[in-house]
């Protein structure tokens, strides 16, 4: 009995990753909320709400440099729509100016991941945060 609980909880389990993984809308959204919490980290940081710490502050930038790296490969034609989405149309209609956007953020963030101090830190964060605004004003439907 315990088994068969077993098993059935591990196919449930490996049914709802494969889902996910199969949802690209959920898995940019995802992506987006773990930019998000980096981003108000980084700013908590950079305003001087919270002391600097270098080690969190290259956490930001790696959240940063991973999400970049994967974000472009979620936006297959089939997920143009649904899910709640706002990406915008455009990002299918260019897409060359869209992985320059995604490489540009990443390298970025690839940079402000060896900060050490809080001017550097503030110098890199408003660099790479300036890349999503970019990115949020053309790539985005607004609600």
């Amino acid at each position: 009995m315990i088994r068969t609980v077993l098993v059935v909880a591990g196919l449930g389990f490996g049914l709802t990753a494969v889902m996910a993984q199969s949802n690209p809308i959920a898995e940019r959204q995802q992506a987006m909320k773990a930019i998000g919490g980096a981003t108000r980290e980084g700013a908590a940081m950079a305003k001087g709400d919270v002391p600097f710490d270098a080690a969190k502050a290259q956490g930001v930038f790696k959240t940063y440099a991973a999400s970049a790296k994967t974000f472009g490969g979620l936006f297959p034609e089939s997920s143009k729509t649904g899910g709640d989405t706002t990406a915008s149309p455009k990002i299918w209609e260019d897409q060359a100016g869209f992985k320059a956007a995604l490489a540009k953020f990443e390298a970025d963030a690839q940079a402000g991941a060896a900060v050490t101090d809080l001017a550097g830190f503030r110098t890199a964060f408003g660099a790479a945060t300036k890349n999503c605004g970019t990115c949020h004003e053309v790539y985005r439907i607004k609600k």
